[in-house]
C-alpha cells in the first residue's frame, strides 16, 4: 500500500525534467489536481515492488499558460528494497482552446521534490521547453494535490 500511496503523490503534476536547474527563478507556478484511475502492483520480490499508475487531472495556475488544463497521466513508481521510491512517467492533457501538451516527470529515489519538462504540444505549448519542479501537498493514495512551479516561456 505504501508504494500507491507514494505513487499518487509521484504522479501529480506529473512532470519531470532530467535539465532542470534550481537556480532559475519561477515565473509560473500553480497546482495538479489528480485522482487515481488504475493502479496495478507487482510485487517483485526482496522487498523490491513496481507500480503503473494511471491518472486523470486538471492543473491550475493564475500566472501562466497551464490554467485549467485537464488530461491524463500514466507512469511507473519503483518501490526499492531500502525503502526509497523513485518515479516517472508522462501526462497528455488539453487546454480549453483545444491545444494540446505533453510532458515528462520524475521524481528521483529518496526526494520530496520531483522534475518536470514540456516535450511538445500544439499551439500556445507548440516548441516551447518549459521546466521545472513539483511536490506533494496533500494525498490520500487516490486523490491529491501537488504545487507545482518552473520557468515557463
Amino acid at each position: 500500500m505504501k508504494s500507491i500511496a507514494t505513487g499518487a503523490k509521484v504522479i501529480l503534476l506529473l512532470g519531470a525534467t532530467l535539465d532542470f536547474n534550481p537556480a532559475y527563478a519561477d515565473n509560473c507556478s500553480g497546482y495538479d489536481s489528480f485522482v487515481q484511475t488504475t493502479v496495478h502492483t507487482a510485487d517483485l520480490g526482496k522487498g523490491m515492488t513496481l507500480t503503473i499508475l494511471e491518472a486523470s487531472s486538471i492543473v491550475t495556475s493564475g500566472d501562466s499558460k497551464y490554467n485549467l488544463v485537464t488530461g491524463g497521466c500514466s507512469g511507473t513508481v519503483l518501490s526499492n528494497p531500502d525503502g526509497t521510491v523513485q518515479s516517472s512517467g508522462y501526462c497528455a492533457r488539453r487546454d480549453k482552446d483545444g491545444d494540446l501538451s505533453s510532458l515528462e516527470w520524475m521524481q528521483a529515489a529518496g526526494s520530496d521534490k520531483g522534475t518536470w519538462k514540456a516535450t511538445g504540444g500544439t499551439g500556445k505549448f507548440a516548441g516551447k521547453g518549459d521546466t521545472g519542479w513539483y511536490q506533494s501537498v496533500v494525498s490520500d493514495g487516490k486523490i491529491g494535490v501537488s504545487k507545482w512551479g518552473g520557468n515557463c516561456r
